[in-house]
C-alpha cells in the first residue's frame, strides 16, 4: 500500500516538471481552445473528443452553415502522452488524464488484484482514450462487422463499413510497402508499421513453425495470423483523434471546450433532445441543440450520461430519484471487455535484449528535438500481436485469441511499477516472480477477444461527479475461461519455438504460482486456477449502449445510432458495438464517427 501511495506522489509530482521540460522537444497548442465566445445554441453538440467524438464533429463541420460545439471534460493532452516512447506513463496511478476508474471487486476473477478489482485506465483529456492509449492500429475481422450486420443492423458488414476506416487513415509507409495497399493515405490519423525488430521476426516465425499464416498487415482481408504491428505514430509523434481537431483547427464553426464536464441531456416536452447542461470552470452552464445532440463520452461515460439524463431502466433511475424520460433498459448492460492473462515469462542470455532505458541519452533527446526521429519516437519496446483461433467454431478464420508478445518481463522494473499498472498484490507478485527480478526476457499475454461473459454500468448516485459502478463481470462464462486455457497453452508452445531458442536461449518460468500449487503443474485445472488469478482488463470496454434493431429488448440505439425513445439524440462511441471487436477499440471507433457523419449529413439533406 505504502508502494502505491508513492507512486501516485510521485506521478502528482514528478510528471508536471518532465511535462516542463518536455516542451522544448514539443509544442503542440492552440487548436483545443475556444477561440470565439460561446453561444447560446448551436446546431450540434458532441459530448466527448475521443475517436468517435473528435471525427464527427469534425465531418460535421465541413459543412459551413452548421455550427458545431464539441465538450470534453478533460484538458488539452499532456506533453508527454504526445512522444511514443513515453506512452507507458499515461498507465500510471493518478495520471492526470485519466478517470481512475475502477471496477467493482470481481466475483469469478482478478483474484491476485487489491480487492480483486481492475484498474480501467480511460483518457480524460482532449482526444479521450486515443490520447494515453498503447497506440497499437487495429481494425478487427471482417467477421466482426459481418457479425454486426448478422444482429440485425445493416450497413455494418465488412464492405459497406471498409471505406470509412479508408476515410480515417492517413498511412505513411513508403509507396513500395507492401501492406499500403490496404490503407487510406489522406484521413488524420497517421497510422505506421513498425519496423520487424529482431524479437519481431522471432515471434513471426515461431507462429509460422506452428503453421499459421503471416501477412503484409493484420488489417488486411484475413486478420488470423501473424504479421508486424502497426500503429498510430506519425512524424516521430502520437496521431490521436486530436489529429481531426488538428485538420479543423480555422473552421470559425467548430467550437472545442475543453475542462467541460456534460452533467445532463435537456429534453423538451416531446422528449426531443434540445441542450446540454454542464460544468465548465465551477459554473454549471446550458447551451442549445438546434438539431441533434450526439454523445460520445465512451462505454462507461455515455451510459452514465444516458442515465443522468432520464434514459434507461426505469427501476434504476427511479432509485435514484432521477425523472424518467425513456424506459430504455439496455443503457449499462451489455458491458463487456478484453481480458489478458499477465504472467507468462520467459529470462534469455544477458545482452540479447536491449533495456529501453538504455535507449534515452541526452543524443537520442537531441536527436528528437531537432527532426523527431530516434528511440524517442518509437514504442521503447518491440510489441507485436497475432490472433489465433483456439476454440474453433464454425469459422476458424475468426480468431478468438490475440497473443500480446511483450520484449520485456513484468519484472523489468524490479518490481517497482508493474503491480501499481495493474492494481496486483504486490507481495503476491513478487512472492510468484521473486525468480525473475533482474533477468532480461519476453513475456506473451493471451487476450481473450471474444468473450461471452456480460456486465453493467450503473449509477452510484444521481450527482454527476460521481463515478458509476462498473462491473464487467470478467470470467463469469465458462467458455470465456476455456478459450483463455487453451490461449494460456499455446503461448506456452510459441515462446518455446525454435524460432526463439536458437538466438535467445529462453528458459519458460516454471515456478507455480503460488495460489494455484494444489493443482498439477501446466494441467488444465492448474490454468484455470491461473486465469483466474492473473487474468485482467485490456482495456476495450464495449456494448452499454448497444446497437440493436427493436426486437432486441438490450438494444440502446439504431442502425444509424439513434437512441430509443427519444429524437435528436445519438451515441457514437465504443458502447454502441453490440459485440467488442477482435482487437484494439480506437480503430473502429474512428469508422463509427466517419460512417455515422455521413449518415446525419445525408438524414438533414447533405449530398454525401
Amino acid at each position: 500500500m505504502f508502494m502505491d501511495i508513492l507512486i501516485r506522489v510521485v506521478t502528482a509530482t514528478a510528471l508536471p516538471l518532465l511535462r516542463i521540460l518536455l516542451l522544448l522537444l514539443v509544442n503542440e497548442t492552440g487548436y483545443y481552445e475556444l477561440r470565439t465566445p460561446l453561444t447560446a445554441s448551436y446546431d450540434f453538440i458532441v459530448v466527448g473528443s475521443g475517436p468517435g467524438g473528435s471525427s464527427v464533429a469534425t465531418r460535421l463541420s465541413e459543412i459551413e452553415g452548421w455550427n458545431v460545439l464539441l465538450l470534453e471534460a478533460g484538458p488539452p493532452p499532456p506533453t508527454d502522452s504526445l512522444i511514443p516512447a513515453l506512452a507507458s506513463l499515461s498507465f500510471l496511478p493518478g495520471y492526470s488524464a485519466d478517470w481512475g476508474y475502477n471496477t467493482v471487486p470481481q466475483k469469478h476473477g482478478l483474484r491476485n488484484l487489491v480487492n480483486q478489482a481492475g484498474r480501467l485506465t480511460q483518457g480524460r483529456t482532449i482526444g479521450g482514450s486515443s490520447a494515453i492509449n498503447g497506440l497499437q492500429y487495429v481494425r478487427g475481422s471482417r467477421q466482426d462487422f459481418d457479425n454486426w450486420a448478422a444482429l440485425g443492423n445493416p450497413g455494418w458488414d465488412y464492405e459497406s463499413v471498409l471505406k470509412y476506416f479508408y476515410k480515417a487513415e492517413r498511412y505513411r509507409g513508403s509507396a513500395n510497402d507492401p501492406a499500403r495497399r490496404y490503407y487510406g493515405t489522406s484521413g488524420p490519423i497517421s497510422v505506421t508499421q513498425i519496423a520487424k525488430g529482431p524479437m519481431t521476426k522471432a515471434f513471426i516465425l515461431g507462429g509460422q513453425e506452428l503453421g499459421y499464416p503471416v501477412h503484409d498487415d493484420s488489417n488486411g482481408p484475413i486478420q488470423l495470423g501473424f504479421s508486424a504491428s502497426t500503429v498510430t505514430i506519425g512524424d516521430g509523434m502520437r496521431s490521436s483523434a486530436s489529429g481531426y481537431l488538428k485538420s479543423a483547427a480555422n473552421r470559425p464553426n467548430l467550437h472545442i471546450l475543453h475542462s467541460a464536464t456534460a452533467h445532463q441531456i435537456i429534453f423538451d416536452d416531446y422528449k426531443r433532445a434540445i441542450g446540454v447542461k454542464f460544468e465548465h470552470r465551477g459554473k454549471v452552464l446550458t447551451v442549445g441543440a438546434r438539431r441533434e445532440v450526439i454523445v460520445s463520452s465512451g462505454a462507461i461515460g455515455s451510459p452514465k450520461l444516458l442515465m443522468l439524463s432520464g434514459i434507461g431502466s426505469k427501476e434504476h433511475l427511479y432509485k435514484h430519484k432521477i425523472k424518467l424520460v425513456a424506459d430504455v433498459p439496455g443503457v449499462g448492460e451489455n458491458l463487456h471487455d478484453h481480458i489478458n492473462v499477465m504472467g507468462l515469462s520467459w529470462s534469455v542470455k544477458r545482452g540479447l535484449i536491449p533495456n529501453p532505458l538504455s535507449q534515452l541519452t541526452p543524443n537520442t533527446i537531441r536527436q528528437y528535438a531537432k527532426n523527431r526521429q530516434g528511440p524517442l519516437s518509437q514504442i521503447p519496446a518491440e510489441v507485436p500481436s497475432s490472433w489465433v483461433n483456439v476454440g474453433g467454431g464454425a469459422d476458424p478464420l475468426w480468431p478468438d485469441i490475440q497473443m500480446f508478445f511483450n520484449a520485456l518481463l513484468p519484472t523489468s522494473d524490479f518490481g517497482i511499477l508493474y503491480p501499481s499498472l495493474y492494481n496486483l498484490e504486490r507481495k503476491s507478485f513478487l512472492n510468484y516472480l521473486n525468480g525473475l527480478i533482474g533477468q532480461e526476457g519476453y513475456s506473451i499475454r493471451p487476450v481473450l477477444v471474444r468473450p461471452k461473459s456480460r456486465g453493467t454500468i450503473q449509477l452510484r448516485s444521481n450527482n454527476p461527479r460521481d463515478s458509476p459502478l462498473i462491473d464487467p463481470n470478467y470470467l463469469s462464462h465458462p467458455d470465456d475461461v476455456r478459450t483463455l486455457v487453451e490461449g494460456v497453452k499455446l503461448a506456452v508452445v510459441l515462446g518455446n519455438t525454435s524460432a526463439f531458442a536458437r538466438n535467445y536461449y529462453p528458459k519458460f518460468y516454471d515456478k507455480p504460482l503460488p495460489e494455484c500449487a494444489n493443482n498439477k503443474f501446466a494441467s488444465d485445472e492448474y490454468w484455470t486456477c491461473y486465469v483466474r488469478h492473473l487474468g485482467t482488463t485490456f482495456l476495450h470496454l464495449a456494448g452499454t449502449c448497444k446497437m440493436a434493431p427493436p426486437t432486441d429488448p438490450l438494444g440502446v440505439v439504431d442502425h444509424n445510432l439513434k437512441v430509443r425513445g427519444v429524437s435528436g439524440l445519438r451515441v457514437v462511441d465504443a458502447s454502441v458495438m453490440p459485440q467488442v471487436i477482435t482487437g484494439n477499440s480506437a480503430a473502429p471507433t474512428y469508422m463509427i464517427g466517419e460512417k455515422i457523419a455521413d449518415a446525419i449529413k445525408a438524414e438533414w439533406g447533405v449530398i454525401v
